[in-house]
């Protein structure tokens, strides 16, 4: 289990490194939920997304040995451009493991930033199997996008930085994929304000964690099928789900098509670039799918890889 200590351990390394996102706010949004609504812009981070701060925490924790032989990840997009790039800032090299559909705009960033990236089929491969072999057979160190407690403890600060903002939210929501962000997230929260409630969103199709969290272990589910492809998840992190059974009040789900309507509103409201994983909660919010009258809350954009011809594909709307 991580603890406030280790969230405040991974600041500290990330203070000038990660970028402090902004907190935003929009009477619309403030007037359309009955809520007081900050949202905490992690599409701004490093890298597009949250991902930046759990990677550089644990590569910048390892011994300078591993780091000069390297690393390898594995992952949709965002954890993967978090890795080359805090690899590529702590003198490392990072070799990425990608699904073979994953976006576009994703996988060149990551060459961009300097990784090599090798390909797999998400639906009838084990990345998991893959990423330790290609550790094992190049002896390079494995970071994953959510399985190891630096990686959680980075995630963290996301919520820390809020909450040194506005420190009075009655209510925190935050992207479940892997549950490495919602961990470290609630660490904190729940470590500074007790009574908070934390509250996770999935897309509909992708539950695995609301499942677990029902079933009290985890929970298994074929690989999601939506447009939120950075939490096509099919089973929680054995790590994160210890941390989020204890300490998540709850998860809720989201569909697609209200995934798409967040994004409008935060384009048009807020000028703000999501991805669909990354406007899940607030658009779960949006949707009233979450109950936030007279509340005071607190919700996390995570991320805002999404190309332009991905987006206008998306919203319906010529490139």
């Amino acid at each position: 289990m991580i603890t406030l200590d280790d969230v405040h351990a991974a600041a500290a390394r990330l203070e000038g490194v990660a970028h402090r996102t902004p907190v935003l706010r929009s009477r619309t949004l403030d007037a359309r939920t009955g809520a007081s609504v900050h949202v905490k812009a992690e599409c701004l981070q490093r890298g597009g997304a949250f991902k930046f701060r759990g990677a550089y925490n644990l590569i910048s924790s390892l011994p300078e040995e591993a780091r000069r032989r390297g690393v390898v990840a594995y992952s949709s997009g965002n954890h993967a451009q978090a890795v080359a790039i805090a690899a590529g800032m702590l003198g490392s090299t990072a070799t990425i493991l990608m699904p073979a559909d994953t976006p576009p705009a994703k996988m060149e960033a990551t060459r961009g930033y300097g990784a090599e990236v090798v390909t797999y089929d998400r639906y009838t491969e084990d990345r998991e199997a893959l990423g330790a072999a290609l550790a094992e057979e190049r002896g390079l160190e494995l970071v994953p996008p959510y399985e190891h407690p630096d990686v959680m403890a980075g995630q963290g600060t996301a919520a820390l930085e809020l909450l040194a903002e506005v420190p009075g939210l009655d209510l925190l929501l935050v992207p479940v994929g892997g549950g490495g962000l919602i961990a470290g997230c609630s660490t904190a929260a729940k470590a500074l304000r007790p009574d908070i409630r934390v509250v996770g969103v999935e897309p509909e199709a992708g539950d695995d964690t609301r499942r677990s969290l029902q079933a009290g272990e985890r929970v298994r589910i074929e690989t999601p099928r939506t447009i939120a492809d950075g939490q096509q998840a099919d089973i929680p992190g054995r790590l994160t789900f210890e941390v989020n059974r204890r300490r998540v009040d709850a998860i809720e789900l989201v569909a697609d098509a209200e995934i798409l309507a967040g994004m409008a509103f935060l384009f048009d409201r807020m000028k703000l670039v999501a991805e669909p994983s990354g406007a899940s909660a607030f658009s779960a919010l949006l949707a009233g799918r979450i109950e936030a009258a007279r509340a005071r809350v607190g919700v996390i954009i995570s991320g805002g890889n999404v190309g332009v011809g991905r987006f206008c594909e998306l919203l319906g709307r010529p490139a």
